[in-house]
């Protein structure tokens, strides 16, 4: 499959480790110049220099994207850095849920709620205007395998993935006509710090996540970042609105 990227413009949000960090080193790999962003500015400025490191052209800019003034200067920045975008990742997102739904507080799921869906919808906002100024392109944003079913003891994360997946479908219809292409990637465990701090002290627990898969196995951050790239690249010219699982047969059982 041939990428056909080179000298395009790339922006990931959440990019400072896990997904977002492999999603950026991937499409640096395939020759774009790529707009990292995250609020943990030094994870974000690593992911820049990994990037620098094999040759490739990326900057960091600081965005929280729950902040509708933060998410407009970074499209603002992206254009005075690199003059356009062509693909956009969302894939900021918290998980914090540690109980029941009954157990939840009002803390968490606005906490939840405002990053992993206002904030979507607030970079989708400020991103389409300029995808149709220059003639189209496409974005991909983080659901999850929660936003496809059922999700025990995560149940407003799972309300947040199934809320990105609507918003994704919703905005693939409204602008199916103006070649922009809007999916989302769909994950389930996969093999980050995150999922390394979690199961660290209890390694039965690690057992079950792999088990949990078909395959035998948890995913790896660079499986979902091909999933993005391909999401991306014009030989998925013909979809849009779908939402992608990357599970290891998990959906489908």
């Amino acid at each position: 499959m041939s990428m056909n990227f080179s000298g395009q413009v790339a922006l990931v949000t959440g990019a400072a480790n896990g997904i977002g960090r492999a999603t950026a080193l991937a499409f640096a790999a395939e020759g774009l110049k790529v707009v990292v962003s995250d609020v943990d500015t030094a994870g974000g400025e690593g992911t820049v220099q990994l990037i620098r490191d094999t040759g490739g052209e990326a900057c960091f800019i600081r965005c929280d994207v729950t902040r509708d003034a933060e998410v407009k200067a970074l499209m603002e920045g992206t254009l005075a850095a690199y003059g356009r975008l062509d693909y956009a990742f969302n894939n900021a997102g918290i998980e914090i849920e540690k109980g029941k739904l009954a157990e939840g507080s009002e803390a968490e799921f606005d906490a939840i709620m405002g990053v992993n869906v206002k904030g979507v919808w607030l970079c989708m906002k400020h991103q389409i205007p300029l995808m149709l100024a220059q003639g189209g392109g496409a974005i991909v944003n983080t659901a999850s395998v929660a936003g496809l079913g059922a999700a025990p003891k995560m149940s407003i994360y799972a309300a947040s993935k199934h809320a990105v997946i609507g918003l994704t479908k919703s905005a693939a219809v409204e602008y199916a006509k103006k070649k922009l292409r809007v999916n989302a990637v769909c994950p389930a465990v996969i093999d980050t710090d995150m999922f390394r701090r979690a199961h660290e002290a209890d390694p039965k627990k690690a057992e079950f996540a792999a088990a949990m898969h078909p395959v035998g196995r948890i995913g790896k951050v660079e499986e979902i970042a091909a999933a993005v790239l391909y999401l991306c690249n014009d030989a998925a010219g013909f979809t849009t609105g779908h939402a992608l699982a990357v599970d290891g047969g998990a959906t489908a059982i």
